[in-house]
């Protein structure tokens, strides 16, 4: 299920679903480890001898954001309850603390005693193995402990605190939990439990006839007693209140840092666009990964997840923040791969957000034989974003610092790892992770990362460096030319395998990856032989549905919801189908021109969900999302076509003028 509302701070991230369950959270980095996955918190309320859950039917729930904001705005309505729940959610810009505020709006014209109730149901270092829930008859507060993780429930109403309160043993010995304890509108007030726990707090509200009131309630999350205990009090000191509006007040103020007219765009794209910049900052741990996303029911599928940091997706999301504006959010990422570089100057498959190696698929041996498990593009891509980096923000001092350690060791390796006859760069895997051979994506991304090695050196003035990495982005610029451009075909080719005999084997698959050749400058848009390649993928890859799109590639498997490929080539991915609209932008040249790109903006905006949320791909009959949400690459490549048009609907307006 995906998870249209994210809130976090780079340190602590939170996720729900569409049922307002709280399913992920994680700290102490962005995607590790999570305290919740599998299971989730809810919230119920109780009134006039009545029960409900909030995930139950009878509720009609809106989801969104305020605007401009990473703080929710939620609505929960339910009829013959007579009651509104209008629900704010934020996690602190600095600290590891979740806000949430509840106004319950009573919509009888009598008085009525309601209690919410909040529930708890964690598995700290994701294991229930081990954990503890107690009561703090000091702090009267309820917290969660297992060496180092400490998660503390609080809030308070007008009136007081926390109303009842139970700890209790959960999914085992024939116990189902508090919960259960819950739906009769009270709590047994039991104080310890260990093992497999879980618990339930509740706040009592009397409400006069059609009245509103408020209630705010917090998890204080640290790695011991002390730690939480201060930021608890901290809350109470300043107000849960006035640190949720300042959490409010920082994000409009972060979003809108950067001055930007947004041409003729309307106002939901800008809108999305904003909201972009903020996921992504959710999906960036404070030590400099960036996410590929860190929605957890993708576990169903394989047993593993898209909590990891692939270079790949890093460097693009880099890209696109660099050029917004936000260079100092990712300058840590370039630090994080400069570290986790090998010795020999590559990026391996992905890894965890403490540095760690990722899990991979990726085998040392094939047929017999030694390989190195990599996609080549990863490490390429992370020099062609740290240059777009200094172009954007000019930070010659980090990239300074940053050249020998990242910069020259990954450019060394490029150029030892081109195969000596064809020039092209040697067998690795390609971008979707699925196949190894000789691609045209990759062959682009090498060519930048050589190039932006080559500015660097010159920028540096090390022009013996500058020379030979030049020169060596040039040689796989032309092999590109001579052995991925087919004459035939009047088009670039997915890319080419090596036989045992040593021939080359053409793949004429069209693929979306394509667009690497103009986005990454080995040809120009309007160049002919890009041209024929955008076209077939313009139009080959197009989904003939309602929902429409562009699909990867075709044929494409991967989650696949139909098999009529010539209709539908594959699901539409959101960045494959702004990758088309990326080209469109390229090659206008009047305002006309831009039209389609403009109404692949606008697609985009029609398919995310309620809340304003981007999935990586669409089901292409009903339009919903299909694997995981929010993607972080999704949101980075809206971003940084959108930065597209409006550089391009600029320039063509200037030159009107003059």
């Amino acid at each position: 299920m995906p998870r249209p509302l994210v809130v976090g701070n780079g340190k602590l991230l939170i996720n729900f679903d569409d049922r307002l369950h709280m399913r992920d959270l994680f700290y102490p980095y962005v995607g590790e480890l999570n305290h919740v996955g599998g299971h989730f918190c809810k919230l119920g309320i109780w009134v006039q001898g009545r029960f409900s859950w909030l995930d139950e039917e009878g509720w009609v729930r809106k989801l969104g954001y305020r605007n401009e904001s990473l703080v929710t705005d939620v609505t929960a309505r339910h009829e013959q309850l007579g009651l509104t729940l209008c629900i704010a959610d934020g996690v602190h810009q600095r600290d590891p603390i979740y806000l949430k505020q509840v106004r319950v709006r009573n919509h009888f014209a009598e008085t009525r005693e309601v209690r919410l109730f909040f529930h708890h149901d964690f598995s700290l270092n994701e294991t229930e193995v081990g954990d503890t829930a107690v009561y703090d008859p000091l702090l009267h507060t309820v917290y969660h402990y297992k060496r180092s993780v400490y998660i503390m429930m609080n809030g308070r109403t007008a009136e007081d605190g926390m109303f009842q309160y139970s700890v209790g043993i959960k999914r085992f010995n024939y116990a189902e939990g508090t919960w259960r304890d819950a739906e009769d509108g009270l709590l047994e007030g039991n104080t310890i439990a260990q093992g497999s726990v879980d618990s339930t707090v509740s706040f009592r509200l009397v409400l006069e006839p059609l009245e509103e009131q408020t209630l705010y309630y917090w998890m204080c999350v640290g790695d011991t007693y002390p730690a939480v205990k201060e930021l608890n009090q901290y809350v109470l000191d300043s107000g849960a209140d006035r640190l949720l509006a300042r959490v409010d007040v920082y994000w409009r103020r972060w979003v809108n840092k950067e001055e930007r007219s947004f041409a003729d765009l309307p106002p939901e794209v800008v809108r999305l666009y904003k909201q972009s910049l903020l996921i992504i900052q959710t999906q960036i741990d404070q030590h400099g990964a960036i996410l590929a996303a860190n929605d957890s029911d993708i576990l169903q599928y394989n047993r593993d997840h898209y909590s990891y940091m692939w270079p790949r997706d890093g460097a693009l999301v880099a890209c696109a923040m660099a050029r917004a504006g936000y260079s100092g959010t990712v300058a840590p990422f370039f630090r994080f791969c400069r570290d986790a570089l090998t010795d020999d100057g590559y990026l391996l498959h992905k890894y965890n957000p403490d540095g760690s190696v990722g899990s991979s698929w990726h085998p040392y041996v094939r047929d017999g034989e030694h390989q190195l498990p990599i996609q080549e593009d990863e490490t390429a891509l992370v020099l062609h974003a740290l240059w777009e980096m200094y172009r954007c923000g000019k930070q010659i001092e980090f990239c300074q610092r940053l050249y020998p350690s990242l910069v020259r060791p990954a450019a060394r390796f490029l150029l030892s790892h081109l195969h000596p006859e064809w020039q092209l760069p040697l067998p690795s895997y390609d971008l979707w992770e699925e196949r190894r051979g000789i691609f045209t994506f990759t062959s682009a991304a090498v060519y930048a990362g050589l190039k932006a090695a080559a500015r660097f050196a010159q920028l540096f003035g090390d022009d013996h460096r500058f020379q030979r990495y030049d020169e060596g982005a040039e040689r796989v610029r032309s092999a590109m030319l001579q052995h991925l451009y087919d004459p035939d075909l009047g088009r670039f080719l997915r890319g080419v395998y090596v036989r045992p005999d040593g021939k080359l084997e053409k793949d004429e698959t069209v693929e979306s990856s394509l667009f690497g050749l103009f986005a990454l400058g080995v040809l120009p848009a309007d160049d002919p032989r890009v041209v024929s390649t955008m076209e077939a993928v313009k139009h080959r890859l197009r989904v003939d549905t309602p929902v429409g799109g562009i699909a990867r590639y075709q044929g494409d498997p991967y989650f696949r919801k139909a098999h009529d490929t010539a209709r539908v080539p594959g699901n539409p991915w959101i960045i494959c189908t702004l990758w088309v609209a990326d080209w469109e932008i390229e090659k206008a040249r009047s305002l006309e021109e831009l039209g389609e790109a403009r109404e692949r903006l606008a697609w985009v905006v029609r398919h995310a969900m309620e809340s304003g949320v981007l999935s990586e791909q669409l089901d292409p009959y009903t339009g919903e999302p299909v694997s995981v949400a929010p993607l972080t690459w999704s949101h980075a490549t809206f971003v940084a076509t959108v930065l597209r048009y409006v550089d391009k609907a600029t320039e063509i307006r200037q030159r009107e003028e003059r």
